[in-house]
């Protein structure tokens, strides 16, 4: 893992402006979720109240942990974000934790965005790309015309954001809004139906858990649904404008993504009673064919025009995920490189775009498996990245702590702010994976996370001994891009 000089001289583009970096955190807090949970998991194991709460307070405890962020973002605007900060605060082997932790959860939100393409096509065009049946998995038919499907697009937003982020930041404000529209076509037009009443909304809370029960499911996954606003720190050191707006554009993209959240659950709750909504989605699973609840919805609400409807907010939805995500798995693989746990090759940048391009490439070729492992696989991936998510949060508000704490008296209010952040990140984490918990992970994310945790074990192992022997005041500047910060941990 040599340092190579040739890359010392190159940076990444300070190109993002404002609107393109609120559009990045934004497309990737709502993603392929917020249409199919609602039916699939928020109304049958919650319902409508303690849903809708549940995203309320979600919302506001992760403002706490976004505040913490954006103090760490003026603190060190550099690219990795959580990967950098848990160094700052703890050390080499805290940031290697911090950022496999990470990883596996930014890299399957793009696997599952691309995967939901296939489930949106079934709805929209069914039989189109339904040809050369190959196995299944899960429960879940492999076509081939689906697999080059989701290949293609794996390809297309690998390609811009290999050609720069500038591009990509442009692609994703108008696809933001057209997230936003679409939403609110879908709002609108199922209040609109003439089955549409409140009394549509009972029963409130799920009939077979505590109401308490039901809000703390939701209030778990919290991480996982406004995991994007973390996609800011990540893209720090592309930003064109001053850090301290960042804390403006996270708290932003939190506040607009639960609004959204909100309106496609009130919208497939309200259209017609939920739990007969729910009973012909399970009969149409039951016959094989596809059962998606937002979509009944809109055909409601629209007719044939509520397929046109649909595809854009969702296509919104899936490409700023795969945008989003392709942004920040890059640079946290970027900023693991320049601290020696990865190798040199991840870090390099393109000489001419200014991208981390083998990152991108590397990214790439994981992300083209995700059309051969069926949507089941991948959900299981997706359902323990809760956990990577929550423990990146707690390191950056422990971090924020340590820094915040040296700047001296007068910073009270900003160290409660960080201490409630780290508290909201350790709530999450137990519910998440205490044994009892109602929002326990299922067995099958639980193993996969083992596993990781496992490969993660082997791989620091040994690694440890090369990058170790490095001095920790050239790792200082390589991560942070400066010898002269501070870091608030023991040092040789």
């Amino acid at each position: 893992m040599e340092h190579n000089p040739s890359q010392a001289s190159l940076h990444l583009a300070k190109t993002l402006t404002p609107a393109q970096v609120w559009a990045l955190a934004l497309g990737s807090i709502v993603g392929w979720g917020c249409f199919v949970l609602p039916g699939d998991s928020f109304l049958p194991n919650c319902g409508p109240l303690a849903t809708l709460i549940g995203f309320g307070v979600g919302a506001l405890l992760l403002c706490f942990v976004a505040m913490a962020y954006s103090y760490m973002i003026e603190y060190c605007p550099v690219a990795g974000g959580e990967y950098a900060y848990a160094y700052i605060g703890y050390g080499p082997t805290a940031a290697f934790v911090c950022g496999w932790a990470l990883v596996l959860g930014y890299a399957s939100i793009i696997c599952i965005n691309i995967s939901a393409l296939s489930l949106l096509v079934r709805f929209l065009m069914p039989g189109v790309f339904e040809f050369g049946a190959l196995y299944t998995v899960a429960g879940w038919q492999i076509y081939l015309g689906e697999v080059l499907l989701m290949s293609a697009a794996t390809l297309l937003f690998g390609i811009m954001n290999y050609r720069g982020v500038n591009i990509a930041g442009v692609v994703q404000i108008i696809l933001a809004f057209a997230l936003s529209i679409g939403i609110l076509l879908l709002f609108f037009g199922a209040n609109s139906i003439e089955t549409a009443q409140l009394s549509n909304l009972n029963p409130l809370f799920a009939e077979n858990r505590p109401p308490l029960s039901s809000i703390l499911a939701i209030l778990a996954i919290a991480p996982f649904l406004y995991v994007g606003f973390d996609t800011v720190p990540q893209a720090a050191e592309e930003f064109n404008f001053p850090t301290r707006k960042a804390r403006g554009i996270m708290l932003a993209a939190i506040g607009w993504g639960c609004c959204l959240y909100a309106m496609v659950t009130f919208a497939v709750a309200i259209a017609m009673p939920y739990p007969e909504l729910l009973a012909r989605m399970a009969d149409l699973k039951a016959r094989g064919e596809t059962a998606w609840a937002t979509g009944f919805v809109c055909e409601m609400a629209y007719g044939k025009f509520g397929s046109v409807v649909l595809a854009t907010a969702v296509l919104g939805a899936v490409c700023t995920g795969i945008n989003g995500f392709y942004v920040a798995t890059t640079r946290l693989l970027l900023s693991m490189a320049r601290g020696g746990i990865l190798p040199s090759w991840f870090a390099e940048i393109h000489p001419r775009f200014h991208s981390p391009y083998k990152s991108i490439l590397f990214t790439i070729g994981i992300v083209l498996l995700t059309p051969w492992c069926g949507r089941s696989v991948v959900g299981w991936i997706v359902d323990m990245s809760s956990v990577g998510t929550a423990v990146a949060y707690l390191f950056t508000c422990l971090a924020g702590y340590k820094v915040i704490k040296a700047a001296g008296p007068g910073n009270g209010a900003k160290m409660m702010l960080c201490a409630i952040g780290a508290v909201v990140s350790v709530v999450c984490l137990l519910l998440l994976l205490t044994p009892g918990s109602p929002a326990l992970i299922g067995v099958a994310p639980r193993w996969v996370m083992v596993a990781w945790i496992v490969l993660g074990v082997i791989f620091y192992m040994t690694t440890k001994k090369e990058w170790s022997q490095i001095p920790e005041i050239e790792l200082r500047e390589q991560v942070l891009g400066s010898r002269d910060l501070p870091v608030f941990f023991k040092t040789k």
